[in-house]
Order: C-alpha cells, then sequence, then structure tokens
C-alpha cells in the first residue's frame, strides 16, 4: 500500500505538468492564429500584409543580417553593388510606391509623398504636398512632372511655385492607372476599362483600346509597346490600333525601352510563372531570356543601364551582360525567417510556400540604379 500511495501522486503530478504544458502551447498558437487573423481583415489591398506587432517591420535575409522592410538601395556602378539609402524615412510597411525621374525621385509611404533631387550622393528627403498623397502616382512625362490618382484626377507641377495644379479636368474617369505622353505630344489614360487617347493637349478624347485594363506604356522610334490585362500590346500607329504580342492567358508586368528594342515580363497560365522576354523587332517578336533563372511568380521588373539588364527577382537582384545567356546574382534576396515574430505574411493568394514575401523593384534615373523593396505579387 505504502509504494501504490507514491505511486499514485506521482502520475498525477505527470499528468498535471503534461496538460498545462500543452494549455500554454494551444493558448499560444491561438494567440498566433487571432493575429494572423486581424492583420488580414485589414484589408489594404496588397498581396502580402506585415504583422505591424512585429519589431520595426525587421527580418534577417539568410539569418545573418537584419535588414528592414524599408530599404531603398542605390547603385552607381551598373548595378554591381549596393548601398542603403533609406536614412531620413520613416519605418515603411507595405505598400510603398517609388518613382524615379531624370533629376528626381518620390517615394509614395504612409500616406505621404517625399521626394529628393536624383544627383546627389546620398538622396535628402523631404515632404511634399502633393494632392491626395494617399493614391499618389507620380509620371515624368515630355510636358512636365504630373501626379495622378485611381479617382481620375491629375496634376502638373509648375516649375517656378513648386505647386500642383488640376489639369485635363474636363475628362474624368475613375480607376486611372496611368498618364503616358508621347514624343509628339500625343496623350494616353490608362484605364481598369481601357485606353484613351488626345492628340490635342487634352480638349478632346477618344477610346482606342477596350479590352481590360492598360497600365504602362513605353514607346521607341515610332512604336508604342504597353502592359494590359491581356499580356503585351503594341501599336505601330500612335495608339489608333493595339494587337496583342505577348498573350498566355495571363496579364503583362513590366515593359521597358532598351538598347535596340524592348524587354518585358509577362505572366504565362500554362506554366504558373513570369516569363522575361527581349524583342529586338520594334516589338514583332519576343524571345525569352529566362533560362538561367528559377521560375518565380514574383519577377518585378527589368531595366537597362549601360550595357547591362537588371533584373529583380525573389531571390536576389540579378543582371546579365549578354542579353540573358547568362545571369550573375549582385544582391542576394530577401528570404522569409525562420523566427516568425521577427516577420510575418499572410498571403492573400495562392503563392508558392517558398516564396518571399518581398521582392526588390529595380528603377533607374540617369546613370544611377535604385531597388525598393515592394510585396511579391505587385
Amino acid at each position: 500500500m505504502k509504494r501504490l500511495f507514491v505511486f499514485v501522486p506521482t502520475i498525477f503530478l505527470v499528468l498535471f505538468l503534461l496538460n498545462s504544458f500543452v494549455l500554454k502551447e494551444k493558448d499560444r498558437g491561438e494567440k498566433t492564429t487571432q493575429g494572423t487573423k486581424s492583420i488580414k481583415d485589414q484589408g489594404t489591398g496588397d498581396k502580402s500584409l506585415i504583422d505591424p506587432s512585429a519589431k520595426d517591420s525587421e527580418f534577417r535575409p539568410n539569418g545573418n543580417k537584419t535588414v528592414l522592410a524599408s530599404s531603398v538601395l542605390k547603385s552607381n556602378d551598373d548595378g554591381l553593388t549596393w548601398q542603403d539609402i533609406s536614412e531620413g524615412l520613416p519605418a515603411i510597411e507595405q505598400p510603398v510606391n517609388f518613382f524615379a525621374g531624370e533629376s528626381d525621385l518620390y517615394l509614395n509611404v504612409k500616406n505621404e509623398m517625399y521626394r529628393s533631387k536624383s544627383n546627389l550622393v546620398t538622396p535628402v528627403w523631404e515632404k511634399v504636398n502633393v494632392p491626395d498623397p494617399q493614391s499618389a502616382s507620380i509620371a515624368f512625362n515630355r510636358s512636365g512632372i504630373m501626379a495622378f490618382n485611381y479617382k481620375g484626377q491629375i496634376y502638373q507641377k509648375t516649375s517656378a511655385t513648386q505647386t500642383w495644379l488640376p489639369i485635363h479636368t474636363n475628362f474624368s474617369k475613375h480607376s486611372m492607372r496611368t498618364v503616358f505622353e508621347t514624343s509628339d505630344g500625343t496623350l494616353f489614360l490608362g484605364f481598369d476599362h481601357g485606353l484613351y487617347k488626345s492628340t490635342d493637349k487634352g480638349k478632346n478624347w477618344k477610346q482606342v483600346q477596350n479590352e481590360g485594363w492598360v497600365m504602362n506604356i513605353v514607346e521607341s522610334e515610332g512604336v508604342l509597346v504597353a502592359t494590359g490585362q491581356k499580356g503585351i500590346m503594341r501599336s505601330t500607329d500612335n495608339g489608333e490600333h493595339w494587337q496583342w504580342v505577348i498573350s498566355e492567358g495571363g496579364v503583362g508586368i513590366a515593359i521597358e525601352r532598351i538598347e535596340g528594342g524592348f524587354a518585358a515580363i509577362s505572366f504565362n497560365t500554362e506554366t504558373q510563372s513570369r516569363r522575361v522576354r527581349i524583342s529586338l523587332d520594334s516589338g514583332k517578336t519576343w524571345q525569352p531570356i529566362d533560362e538561367g533563372l528559377r521560375p518565380t511568380l514574383f519577377l518585378s521588373s527589368i531595366k537597362q543601364v549601360g550595357k547591362y539588364l537588371v533584373l529583380g527577382h525573389p531571390d536576389g537582384i540579378f543582371r546579365t551582360s549578354d542579353r540573358g545567356k547568362t545571369w550573375k546574382s549582385v544582391h542576394s534576396g530577401l528570404d522569409v525567417p525562420t523566427d516568425k515574430n521577427v516577420f510575418k505574411f499572410v498571403p492573400s493568394w495562392n503563392r508558392q510556400v517558398d516564396e518571399p514575401g518581398n521582392v526588390f523593384k529595380i528603377f533607374v534615373s540617369g546613370n544611377a540604379m535604385y531597388a525598393v523593396v515592394v510585396s511579391a505579387g505587385c
């Protein structure tokens, strides 16, 4: 009896300790789940959301150093090396928008617009009074710098007073995506429902495309190429008519002028990946140049500086000097950390589980390149 008396309490003690441990783990898991749900319910429209409880929104790529999600990098040697120029900016949570012109840089973050001269060794960021900064985008056009928003309002910056005055007020439609001006002064406005054109400085407008949204337009030697809802489209008659030159079931992601032609990123629904292509015959035919890169849903951008093409990829920043025959990694990627208390993402669509939540988007201003951390999928 003595031995039984001692043995029974021991069992109860073990069971009690195990039960306490399970309850603590369950409680911890419930808190994590609830926290994740609350972030998702914020509904910012971004492809991935940052947990605001994560300290300084930071994470540790490759497990060896801390990088802020607000990083803005600059390269002065054709993308070979990169320096962080984020100093002076507030702590950033996605989404952010960056705009690079020949002489000015703009960064839209936390419903505020910041500006710096692009010729400075280290940018000096100052807050600027752009109308409706919450949704404002910047367009660098032939007739000057323009700000526009999703509501369809367009403003132009005056060089004398540095103020923003409304323009094209006679034509207002919702869901504006882009404002583009050609070398001869023709204006294009891209919307969720199509593309509009004006040849008389905005006095009159006509719709020239109605097959979904149009996002970005570039021009080279009289040929216009644009990203659209069905892929990449092209016009040879100053935007009067358009034809799809890349259409693989997915959308157009990026379009850029390069030496001798164009570079484009588009989504292929069959491979479920974004593809990179170039055209050296004015956009008629396109050749893939991404064979040496890991297939991914989240290629963000491609730019040319000097003889190099530079690409933003989830695995990092890559560049090529032979038009994609070989690619060299010049900056590491933004890996998903193992410490969930540091940086958390909530995927809002069917993203591959091994993909990072962020990717670098590339910009060019003069001979300098900029890489800005944006949410993957944007």
